[in-house]
Formats: structure tokens, sequence, C-alpha cells
């Protein structure tokens, strides 16, 4: 029998006690998931503590703690110490980014495209590629992890970003996506906690989430994470890694300083710690950035995995990454990379090889630099009050907003205006905005030419001021 009566006493969740079934514990996991995920229960919603949920249902304690601790699992809740447990800001969302069907009356600044208006580059050069004398070797299962000549196109381009691994610690994957798949299966297990940036890359925090790993939000600053801030949850949380997208982070485009990339190296080491490091950007950093020494990966070079994407640098549909691992990691990385892929289809590397070695490559992206920096332009003339501490030549910008209102809501409100944007609710995990920051992401590379973008931004901007979502 429940100690207290529940005919008056607000809970903020009250599951229906004639749906529970045994094990009690994911039966009840089950209803909460399926009441965050249907809007019963809102983003940043404080649920009943447990004791008194325990008392309402009848159960024991540590009934509701299991359950709890499922969902936080999933990522749907998260804990505070000292204030409760929470709904996720981006629990009720599909949070995953990709090209959704968009009709096309509806300006889409929410997918950052990489400029595919220079695929037609590509075009005139695929009779080159493919050569009749190169089909054999790219027809077999041989070489898995990737052909030889498609590994040394893979150390010519990794040199200009100023990476320079052994060929033998060098796999070919289908994608970053893929990449981070093999990873995580390869080198951690469910319930293991990796560090993040406060606001990171949502494509990561889904794929956690299907693996059930705990991702940890870490304070960030203008030049990366705070490495203080890491060190603390290293010795709390047991954490067994840390993710970085050091180039131009996913989305706030800040760029991790040479020296911060020093320090928390260090941290990685000390805690031995795994670093997975996405550098999907790299290709924006060398040569522009001042003091630009490359990756973070060499500072601990026996504890990372290192991915290189070539998705916004030269093709995004030919899903091709070069996934760089720690020689004690190797057997375990191959394995996984067996398990999912068998091989990553050498016919999309093949074709992105022979862009390297004949300079078509960097002809793509010198023009692609160009754009950027352009719409960046277009953006900072629209937007002058916008920050302009990340990365000037990035993909996309990330706008602080006024309104506190949820990031689906204020995503709906702006569609039904005719543009799509992303709210900052998608790329957090936990309890990331204490400080009840609130942004929206704009893509600057999906529309086709600068003028389409110019216009859209204006009309972004007429929008956002006339609904007081930013002021």
């Amino acid at each position: 029998m429940p100690i207290n009566s529940f005919d008056d006493y607000f809970l903020s969740w009250k599951p229906d006690k004639k749906n529970i079934k045994k094990p009690i514990y994911k039966s009840l996991a089950g209803l909460l998931e399926k009441d965050i995920i249907g809007g019963v229960l809102l983003p940043n919603t404080l649920l009943p503590p447990q004791r008194e949920l325990a008392d309402y249902l009848d159960i024991n304690f540590t009934t509701v703690t299991r359950a709890y601790k499922l969902c936080e699992l999933k990522g749907l809740i998260y804990a505070e110490t000292g204030r409760g447990t929470f709904v996720s800001p981006s629990a009720s969302n599909k949070i995953t980014i990709s090209l959704e069907n968009t009709p096309s009356q509806i300006i889409d600044f929410g997918f950052v495209s990489s400029f595919e208006q220079y695929n037609s580059i590509i075009y005139k050069h695929l009779p080159q590629a493919y050569k009749k004398n190169s089909f054999p070797a790219l027809l077999t299962y041989e070489d898995p992890t990737g052909l030889i000549s498609h590994k040394k196109a893979a150390l010519s381009w990794l040199e200009k970003i100023k990476c320079y691994p052994s060929i033998d610690n060098i796999a070919i994957t289908a994608g970053t996506q893929n990449a981070l798949t093999i990873t995580l299966l390869a080198l951690f297990s469910p319930g293991d906690y990796i560090a993040v940036d406060c606001f990171t890359y949502p494509n990561f925090i889904t794929l956690a989430k299907m693996l059930n790993i705990k991702l940890i939000p870490i304070k960030s600053d203008n030049n990366g994470i705070i490495p203080e801030e890491l060190e603390a949850h290293a010795k709390k949380k047991r954490l067994r890694g840390l993710f970085i997208v050091p180039s131009c982070n996913n989305p706030t485009t800040v760029v991790t300083t040479d020296f911060r990339k020093r320090q928390l190296a260090e941290i990685v080491k000390k805690y031995n710690l795994i670093l997975i490091e996405d550098d999907i950007h790299a290709f924006l950093n060398s040569d522009i950035i001042p003091n630009y020494m490359g990756p973070m990966s060499r500072y601990a070079p026996d504890q990372s995995v290192y991915i290189c994407s070539l998705s916004k640098s030269i093709c995004s549909g030919l899903r091709v990454a070069y996934l760089i691992y720690s020689n004690p990691f190797r057997e375990r990385i191959l394995n996984a990379l067996f398990a999912v892929n068998v091989k990553t289809s050498s016919f999309n590397v093949q074709l992105v090889s022979s862009l390297i070695m004949n300079n078509i490559a960097d002809e793509i992206v010198t023009k692609k630099l160009e754009t950027a920096k352009i719409r960046n332009q277009l953006f900072n003339d629209i937007f002058p009050y916008a920050p302009k501490k990340g990365h000037p030549l990035s993909f996309y910008r990330w706008l602080p907003i006024s309104s506190n209102k949820p990031g689906k809501q204020i995503e709906d409100y702006m569609l039904s205006k005719g543009l799509k944007i992303y709210h900052s609710d998608r790329f957090v995990c936990g309890s990331t905005n204490k400080n009840n920051e609130h942004y929206i992401r704009v893509s600057l590379s999906n529309l086709d030419n600068d003028a389409s973008l110019e216009n859209g931004l204006r009309r972004l901007k007429i929008v956002l001021e006339k609904s007081r979502i930013i002021i």
C-alpha cells in the first residue's frame, strides 16, 4: 500500500499501474520512453522523485532507479545532483540530421551540404578514373581495408592536412558515420561513458543511444573543450573516451587551438581515455588557420582513432572516409570493420583516389573555400550582431536566439513560415543548457547560388525579428 495519498498530489508523470507488467523496471522504462517520444512529457520536464514515484506505484524504490537508469542510457533523461531527473531536451525529437524530402517551396537552412554545385567538376573526370585495366582489382573481396593504390592516395591527401600516419594503420570506410559505428562497436561497451562537447554532432548522439553508450557533455569556450571540465568528469564519471570535432565543431564552428589540443591530450593519456577525433573539416584549416599544426591525435598516438571524411571537402555522395587507428586498437578495429562492412566498395574509393592524385580534388576544395568566404560575408552583412568567433569559412553559422521555447516548437513555427532551420536542442545530450542559452544552426551551403542564399537570409532575419525569436 502507498504511504501517501496521491489524489491531490502533483506528480509530473503518473503512469497507469494497469499497464505495468513484469519485469517491472523494464515495463516502467518502456512506458516512460513512450510518453517522452510521444510528447506527453516535454523536454526539460522535471520527473517525479524516485521515492515518490515508487510510493505512488507501490513498488520498490530500486525498481524505479533501474527504470530511470535504462532511460538515461538511451539519452531520454538526465540527472543533476541536488536538482532531480529531467527529460532530455532532444529526447522527443528525431535528432539525426539527414537530407529529408524538403518541399521545394521551403528554404532549407537545416541540412549542411557540401556545395553540391561543384560535383559537376567530377562528372568529366569519370572516364579517366575508371579505366578498363583497373576493374579487376575493384571487383573482389581482396584488400578489405583498401587497395594499396587507394591508401597511397589517402597518404597524399592526409599530408595536405598535416596528418602523417603509417599506411598500415589506415582503413577506408564508407563515410564518417560508418567509421564511428566501427569505432564504437570495436572499442566501447554498453554503459560506457564518452565525453563530448556541450553541443555536438547529432548523428553521434543517435548512434550512442542505439548502442547504449552514455554521452557526458563538457563545457567549452572559444578555444574548444575546457580541460579542467574534462578532467573533473574524468575523475568522477569513469570516462572511457573523448569525442571531439576540433577543426570546426558541428554546430558551434569553434576551432580547437593547438595549445588546447595538447592540454586535452594530456588528460586523455593521464586517464587512459580513447580519443575519437572526427576531423571532417580539417581541409578548412591547413594554410588557413594561423599556427595550425595538425590533428590532436598526434599528441596521444597510442590512444586515438582519427577519422577524416571526404564528404565535405570533395563529394558527400561518394561516402569515403579514412579511419586511422593506433596499433593497440588494430585487431579490434579490423574485426569490427570486417563484421560491419566486409569491405568498403572500391568503386567509390577509386574515383576519390583518382581525383586526389590528379589534383582535381584540390580544384574542388579551392572553389568551395572561395564560395564559403563569400557566403560567410553575406551572413555577416545581414546578421551583423552574430558572433564571429568561430571558423571564418564554416559551411554553417551558429546564431544565438532569445526565445526559450522548446526547439521543436521553434522549428515547426519557422517551417510554417517557409524556412527550415535546426534548433540547438538537436545538438545537446543531458544537462547541457544550464546557462539557458539557445541557438539555431544556419546552413550556408545548401542553396545553389549566392543570390538565393542572400534572399533566404533576409527572409530568415525578418521572420526571426518579427516573431521576437531574436531581439
